[in-house]
């Protein structure tokens, strides 16, 4: 877990530094959406920055990697060398041209104009250095790049695809479906791992100290014995856990089990006040975030 909390954040702070270069494209004809994680079956389609416009859409991955990386084209193989030490990864040129097939059958499933769809592999760290392999990588090469040449890659696309095929409102109305697709994976996280619901402590935690006691309720607050302190909003951090590695909604019951509460009514009150949706009524009521991160 520790392994992919790096490489999660590695690959959050390529992303930030892409930024920088992607605030230089014009607004008023690139459509940028970050981080989308669209259904696909029982897996997700997750796409660190699709890129739209009026002639094509363009899917942009970013790997934050140091050392050297071998992109083999052959074997469709990625490869990467950091300290004399050789580990492979699964290939991003593969993974793109899947989400190139999703994107493009997502399109033609809700009758938009077939635009071309293409991808990009954006290196982000500075002191890496790459190279592309193998009988394809002359298809390959035009598609994989450093950060700082990030802008002279779009111009490459903006060249080779010149027909206005999406209107503003066909692009307006692709964005808001694929937000309205977009989807925050959760319970997968323990199927990965192998964790059963019931293996998880439950139970409200000192936002103070921090214990693995579970807090108790008194007095209409929750009371740490552990650091002798009161706390009225301990029960939010238990929510949210909840929403990250359980389920994105949450029903009175489940809610009481989480943190170990007897009271129904108190459990209602405090779901109230966490500020979140609901639908239902009485015992098939559930409650969910209004957005989320919450």
């Amino acid at each position: 877990m520790l392994e992919e909390l790096g490489r999660r954040q590695a690959g959050y702070q390529g992303e930030v530094a892409l930024d920088y270069y992607l605030r230089l494209l014009p607004i008023d004809k690139y459509m940028i959406l970050h981080d989308l994680n669209l259904p696909d079956g029982d897996y997700n389609c997750q796409i660190d920055t699709l890129l739209l416009t009026p002639e094509f859409a363009l899917i942009v991955e970013v790997k934050n990697m140091a050392g050297k990386l071998i992109f083999d084209t052959e074997n469709e193989q990625f490869t990467q060398i950091n300290n004399d030490k050789e580990k492979g990864y699964p290939d991003p040129i593969a993974q793109a041209e899947r989400h190139k097939q999703y994107i493009q059958k997502l399109m033609a499933g809700h009758k938009f104009p077939q635009v071309p769809v293409d991808y990009l592999v954006v290196i982000s760290n500075n002191y890496s250095s790459y190279v592309v392999t193998g009988k394809n990588a002359f298809k390959v090469k035009p598609r994989v790049c450093k950060a700082d040449a990030f802008t002279n890659k779009i111009q490459f696309f903006e060249k080779m695809y010149t027909n206005p095929l999406l209107t503003a409102k066909d692009l307006r109305k692709l964005g808001r479906l694929l937000v309205k697709m977009n989807t925050i994976p959760t319970s997968y996280i323990l199927n990965k791992y192998g964790i059963k619901k019931e293996d998880i402590i439950t139970g409200v935690f000192c936002p103070n100290c921090n214990q693995h006691a579970p807090l108790i309720r008194k007095k209409q607050k929750w009371y740490c014995p552990s650091c002798d302190i009161f706390s009225k909003a301990a029960h939010l951090n238990a929510i949210k856990d909840y929403f990250l590695l359980i389920d994105s909604k949450i029903t009175n019951r489940e809610f009481r089990d989480f943190v170990n509460l007897k009271s129904h009514d108190a459990a209602k009150r405090l779901l109230l006040s966490a500020n979140l949706n609901y639908s239902g009524l009485k015992k098939v009521r559930v409650y969910y975030p209004k957005t989320f991160p919450w």
